[in-house]
């Protein structure tokens, strides 16, 4: 853990120099060093068969499934140690390995299909071993799906609110000269940072408060649900930045619609991933969801209309700003404090639209029994 907490300190190192070979190899080390770890960690736990999986420890063929998962768990530091080779010579390479890495178990899989479909499926091997595998219908532990997710609202919050604590607090002597000792006319100058101070706490809340509404449904995740999980979070994370772009407002007013675009992007990405994941989910609802968030059930449509409601609230906002980009900053915090409003009444708006599409297909039945009582006009209500 210690190795992988200064991963993002070499990572930063590598955007900061990019052709400085020091940050790639000092990255590729970490990845080297915790890639050991973990082997020695499987050797260990082999060599005392009670700390296994039941299923592992009573087997047969242990020798087979400790060099099966020592393939697994080596083979990413392995391409980092031909990163870190390539980065004394010729960097590009390394940042083509390193990414090699972060998609290789779903390039394993796409091959592994491709193969399939060219050579049919191909014979199972002698001793009967069941292999872990990169399969994206494969489930995933939820509790630690949910315990990292959690994990990263936490800090990201935590940041936002280290900023405003930072940033935003003005200096004693700065209160006597400037304004006369009143420290209201003295914070009031930070009035826009506060409003994007509370717009963005209340995005990263309303973005955790969907997440944790949808793995309440969700009975088991899948390794594709954990992918766009963690797309999901690489923009949640991204929110501090969008907060440090809106409260720059004032200061930097030429600048403020690119900002507006950029935080609406961020939150479009955040929170369509978040919507992926939940389409991910009901393409095997019968395994991952329970039965009231499936199609036709009683919370269904509720779930679709609160996890769309973000990415369809910043798409709009970004199309106004290209329309009406003096009106840029208005409009986005307009969104910002609507959103919130929205989620309240969501309920009551999902049912008064559900009660108008019941009476629009009951006044449609007469004219549909009169034409063909076979087709229907309308879809079965969600």
């Amino acid at each position: 853990m210690m190795t992988i907490t200064f991963l993002p300190y070499t990572f930063s190192l590598m955007m900061a120099f990019p052709e400085v070979p020091l940050g790639i190899f000092l990255f590729c080390v970490c990845v080297i060093a915790i890639g050991a770890v973990q082997a020695l960690i499987v050797v260990y736990a082999f060599r005392l068969p009670h700390l296994l999986n039941p299923q592992i420890g009573r087997s047969a063929h242990r020798g087979l499934y400790r060099r099966h998962i020592l393939h697994i768990v080596l083979r990413g530091p392995a391409l980092c140690f031909l990163a870190a080779g390539f980065s004394l010579f010729f960097y590009p390479v390394s940042y083509l390995l390193m990414a090699t890495v972060i998609f290789l178990p779903y390039a394993s899989k796409a091959a592994s299909w491709c193969r399939g479909r060219l050579m049919g499926p191909r014979e199972p091997p002698a001793p009967s071993v069941e292999f872990f595998t990169y399969d994206l219908q494969e489930p995933l532990s939820k509790e630690r799906v949910e315990a990292f997710s959690d994990g990263v609202y936490a800090i990201v919050a935590t940041l936002l609110i280290l900023d405003i604590c930072e940033d935003n607090v003005p200096d004693a002597k700065v209160v006597e000269e400037r304004f006369q000792g009143s420290l209201v006319a003295a914070l009031s100058v930070y009035g826009p940072q506060f409003l994007a101070y509370f717009g963005s706490f209340a995005t990263v809340g309303l973005l955790w408060f969907a997440h944790h509404s949808l793995f309440l449904h969700v009975r088991k995740a899948t390794q594709s649900m954990g992918l766009l999980n963690t797309l999901s979070l690489a923009f949640v994370g991204g929110l501090p930045l969008a907060y440090q772009q809106t409260s720059a407002f004032a200061r930097q007013p030429r600048d403020e619609l690119e900002s507006v675009r950029v935080s609406c992007a961020i939150i479009f990405f955040a929170s369509i991933f978040q919507f992926a994941m939940w389409t991910a989910a009901l393409l095997r609802e019968a395994e991952t969801l329970r039965p009231s968030a499936r199609f036709g059930g009683q919370e269904h449509a509720f779930m679709c209309a609160k996890l769309a409601l973000y990415p369809c609230a910043s798409l709009l906002a970004f199309t106004l700003t290209c329309v009406l980009s003096r009106f840029s900053t208005a409009i986005f915090h307009s969104m910002q404090i609507a959103v919130p409003f929205a989620f309240l009444l969501l309920r009551l708006l999902v049912r008064l639209a559900l009660a108008l599409l019941r009476a629009l297909r009951g006044l449609a039945a007469p004219a549909q029994d009169t034409v063909d009582p076979r087709a229907p006009l309308l879809p079965a209500p969600c």
